[in-house]
């Protein structure tokens, strides 16, 4: 049994998203050094602000100017900052009530400790030295014992203001394939295809899973599939792929491997993209160095009888 293996993945993307009236002048506010709230239904400041009201559901635009002072409401210490958190020293993630507003703006607290920190202190904003209209133009928050910073009198209206925001969405983790699929791709390997099969239905499941998601049960029986199989079902791809060296169009299918009770994906090559077609016998075609088959190729046989497969579609 090969150990079982696990690598760092990592699922990243830009997001790009408009702003309404209201998140754009509290962004545009940042960037002037202006905190913005907007007033609800109840009149209550709300800070950061919403576009619609939580009691009502009503569209509100009611923006009031806070002051970049405030009140730590509660706190946790955060001992090793990861990668794109506000400060790359230990901080504080507080919550803080703005003077003027009644709900808590989330953010870090720099403090030289835990020890330094606690509920009702006294904050401020700390600006970032070049700001373009994001959260991040607040660089952190850091004690203040001073007296109240003085409104500006902004109104929310300013020139060239934010109209949209790109967001770098990131997710870092260690995936681990487990058991069984560590022991499909280690046959890939030596370019074999390996399932387990149900040990109540008898189906064989490729990839395999560790266990039958019809009857519950573990599977750990083992049993080589393909290399030939059949295509169920199939589309023709007419984008390119960012990033993937496959002209289009091309054929992408399901393919039910024989032996095999569940198809796999694959991507059809060796034959004109439209005469590809349902029952289409195909085989691996494997390049030197792969880990899994480029792509399936005709295999000249006769197609499959639809009776054949049709469970797998």
């Amino acid at each position: 049994m090969p150990e079982v293996l696990k690598a760092p993945l990592v699922v990243e993307f830009p997001f790009t998203r408009s702003l309404g009236p209201v998140q754009s002048a509290f962004l545009t506010g940042l960037r002037e050094r202006v905190v913005l709230g907007v007033r609800a239904s109840d009149g209550r400041v709300l800070v950061p602000p919403v576009e619609y009201d939580p009691v009502t559901a009503e569209e509100i635009r009611d923006l009031v100017e806070v002051t970049p002072a405030g009140t730590v409401t509660t706190w946790a210490w955060n001992h090793e900052p990861r990668r794109g958190q506000p400060l790359t020293t230990p901080f504080a993630w507080a919550l803080i009530r703005l003077d003027g507003a009644d709900t808590a703006l989330l953010h870090a607290l720099d403090a030289p400790g835990p020890d330094a920190v606690h509920t009702g202190m006294r904050v401020r904003v700390r600006w970032a030295e070049e700001r373009t209209g994001a959260i991040t133009d607040i660089a952190c928050f850091e004690p203040y014992d001073g007296e109240p910073p003085r409104l500006t009198g902004a109104t929310g209206e300013f020139e060239a203001p934010v109209t949209g925001i790109v967001a770098a969405a990131r997710l870092d983790y260690t995936y681990s394939p487990g058991r069984a699929q560590t022991a499909y791709i280690d046959a890939l390997g030596g370019r074999r295809t390996v399932g387990e099969r149900c040990p109540s239905c008898r189906k064989v499941y490729v990839p395999p899973r560790g266990a039958c998601p019809t009857c519950g049960v573990a599977t750990d029986e083992q049993v080589e599939v393909g290399p030939r199989g059949t295509v169920t079902t199939f589309c023709i791809v007419n984008i390119k792929a960012k990033n993937l060296d496959i002209e289009v169009p091309y054929v992408y299918a399901h393919i039910a491997l024989d032996g095999a009770g569940l198809a796999l994906h694959g991507r059809i090559g060796g034959i004109p993209y439209d005469e590809v077609r349902m029952g289409l016998r195909v085989e691996p075609v494997w390049t030197d160095g792969a880990r899994y088959p480029d792509h399936y190729r005709p295999t000249g046989e006769p197609d499959a009888d639809y009776d054949t497969y049709k469970e797998l579609l």
